[in-house]
């Protein structure tokens, strides 16, 4: 707006001007200055489903999402435009929502501006839905809720932290599984806060296995101990197409490591 790029009623957009209803406005939608810099790459992709309106990725561990903080290649934005060259007509190459790094599971890509568009104004009226798998210390005794206010930690700048005043954040959790030092649960968000689940589940008492930048203590199980990153994993995706106009739900099998993980807590071996 204050780059003259919105124009309401054939004059530029004020902002601190009223709408009335009824004015015509036109958005220059042109990418920002090296908004469309990034490089396609061959990097292999994990499709659950794909139209002309949308992508669902089955994202691997390890694969960081958008270029940032020093990594400009080799992520998933540069495969996406590899796999589909149009995106780079469209900001941030379609990526509505993000998974961590070391974060495993789906998420949904906009093929065109109309259809990140929609996305995201789903993501604000909270009707997509996204459900994990946690796998955090401790025994979790019962279903919950974690409702607090999620910023930038204080301090340590690289970190999220439950901070009052700062952005809604809301997190349900249901338990599944008691295992070893442990519990399974499963979690569903009301909002999209960075490292919401891993600051939430840390909040209470009960942070993430393998999560090396909210859990500092040992649990006195090496198998818990030694998984090299957070065990969450993003196993279930649902919203309304942008299109068709009908619900759409998609689901992930947990990755081999973390399944393994599961499976040697369950039977006991080391």
């Amino acid at each position: 707006m204050k780059a003259g790029r919105i124009v309401v009623a054939d004059q530029p957009a004020d902002p601190r001007g009223r709408a009335w209803g009824g004015e015509d406005v036109v958005l220059d939608a042109t990418p920002e200055p090296g908004e469309g810099d990034h490089q396609a790459e061959d990097i292999g992709l994990s499709i659950v489903y794909e139209d002309d309106h949308i992508l669902v990725i089955d994202k691997p561990a390890g694969l960081v999402v958008h270029p940032g903080s020093g990594i400009a290649h080799g992520t998933l934005l540069n495969a996406l435009l590899h796999h589909a060259p149009t995106l780079d007509a469209v900001p941030r190459a379609g990526i509505v929502h993000r998974l961590d790094k070391d974060t495993s599971g789906l998420l949904v890509v906009a093929r065109t501006l109309a259809a990140q568009t929609d996305l995201v104004r789903q993501l604000q009226a909270r009707s997509v839905r996204r459900q994990y798998l946690a796998l955090v210390l401790g025994r979790v005794l019962q279903n919950g809720t974690v409702d607090a206010p999620i910023g930038r930690h204080p301090t340590q700048r690289v970190k999220m932290a439950v901070v009052q005043g700062a952005r809604e954040a809301r997190t349900h959790y249901v338990v599944r599984e008691h295992l070893p030092a442990s519990t399974l649960v499963e979690c569903s968000l009301d909002t999209g806060r960075t490292h919401q689940i891993r600051v939430h589940m840390a909040s209470i008492g009960h942070p993430l296995v393998g999560d090396g930048t909210y859990n500092r203590r040992r649990s006195g199980d090496q198998r818990l101990d030694a998984f090299p990153r957070q065990a969450l994993h993003a196993w279930r995706l649902g919203l309304i197409h942008p299109a068709r106009r009908i619900g759409m739900e998609w689901e992930s099998l947990l990755p081999a490591d973390y399944s393994a993980l599961l499976e040697r807590l369950r039977g006991g071996t080391p």
